[in-house]
């Protein structure tokens, strides 16, 4: 049987994207879309999906407001949230309300659809372990090195930032990638934001030079614990990636 997912995006057009990627998948029906929180507090409560791709932001009710309103209802379904606004505090907000996963844009439609079937593995766990699910580890290093780029002034408008979170991920999952980091990294990361590896290592470099060029340099070497850049030197994309990831695997993230 097919899972059943109601998209609620901001915009019609992300709701169309998300239906066409979840048909072609065959394994999912998308009983309905919306683009407000009205009309999604309203669709919800009729269709009872299995599952509910959020925003955050979103007109009428926001995504968080939707998910509350719908679990006071006793509509045991569980929310996704796919959005931009990724501020730590949000993102543990949402995720202590009774989010299943969140995922920052732009996304990778084969994990978003690797995330809902872990949520539905776990679908038979009882009382408090149903807090526990796969992604926990991983949302946990998504935090971690959001707070880092925040922190050191890369924003997360920029497509660098998210390239850039992606190769610290791949780094400390496999260390020795940071060897082959134009043949395998670059390319690895372009195959999953569907984009090249040459704009990859460009939009990294990019999110980079804006972390410096904000003299934010004290906090780069405060965060990594060594005075390790002065003055106007910047570190390359490698030597970046490998810091981060570095400090993440000391703090056993």
């Amino acid at each position: 049987m097919k899972k059943t997912v109601f998209l609620l995006q901001d915009t019609k057009e992300s709701n169309e994207e998300l239906e066409r990627l979840f048909l072609e998948s065959d394994e999912f029906d998308v009983v309905g879309s919306a683009t407000d929180g009205i009309s999604g507090i309203s669709m919800i409560s009729e269709k009872r999906p299995q599952y509910v791709v959020s925003e955050i932001i979103l007109s009428g009710y926001d995504g968080i407001c939707v998910m509350e309103k719908i679990s006071s209802l006793g509509i045991n379904s569980s929310f996704i949230f796919l959005s931009s606004l990724c501020r730590e505090e949000i993102v543990s907000k949402v995720m202590r309300m009774g989010a299943k996963y969140f995922m920052v844009k732009p996304y990778n439609f084969e994990l978003l659809k690797k995330r809902i079937s872990e949520i539905d593995g776990g679908k038979e766990v009882s009382g408090s372990e149903r807090e526990y699910i796969p992604t926990v580890k991983r949302q946990s290093i998504d935090e971690k090195i959001s707070r880092i780029f925040i922190n050191v002034g890369i924003p997360p408008h920029i497509k660098g930032y998210y390239f850039l979170r992606e190769g610290v991920k791949m780094a400390v999952d496999d260390p020795e990638i940071i060897n082959n980091i134009t043949k395998k990294l670059y390319p690895m990361i372009g195959e999953r934001y569907k984009t090249t590896a040459s704009k990859v290592e460009r939009a990294i470099r990019h999110a980079i030079e804006v972390a410096w060029n904000r003299g934010r340099i004290d906090s780069i070497n405060s965060i990594l614990g060594v005075r390790a850049y002065v003055g106007a030197e910047k570190p390359t994309n490698g030597e970046f990636i490998a810091l981060i990831a570095d400090k993440m695997l000391l703090e056993k993230a």
